[in-house]
């Protein structure tokens, strides 16, 4: 979600580990975020080179999106979309910092 505009649905197909992903059925508030995530997925094939380049625009997608479970939102998720297909890993508490 962003604010109250859905980002889009993901359907779960998979689980491997704390990976999940599936189907991503776009939503109204996508098209103005898909260069985001875009520009995120070419840094995250560079992550070791500059890390400090995908957090930057990584924090960008977490400031405007929120990942909502059954549940209600989660406090912290890595997530990746592209082509269709989303992947990513959530926690109800903030990731441990490394």
């Amino acid at each position: 979600m962003r604010r109250d505009d859905l980002v889009g649905e993901i359907t779960i197909e998979d689980a491997d580990g704390p990976w999940l992903s599936g189907r991503f059925i776009a939503g109204t508030a996508f098209p103005d975020l898909e260069p985001l995530f875009q520009q995120e997925l070419v840094l995250l094939d560079t992550l070791d080179e500059d890390y400090e380049r995908w957090e930057a625009i990584y924090g960008e997608i977490t400031r405007a999106v929120q990942l909502v479970a059954p549940h209600g939102p989660v406090a912290e998720f890595v997530l990746h979309v592209q082509d269709g297909e989303a992947w990513f890993r959530w926690s109800d508490e903030p990731f441990a910092e490394e």
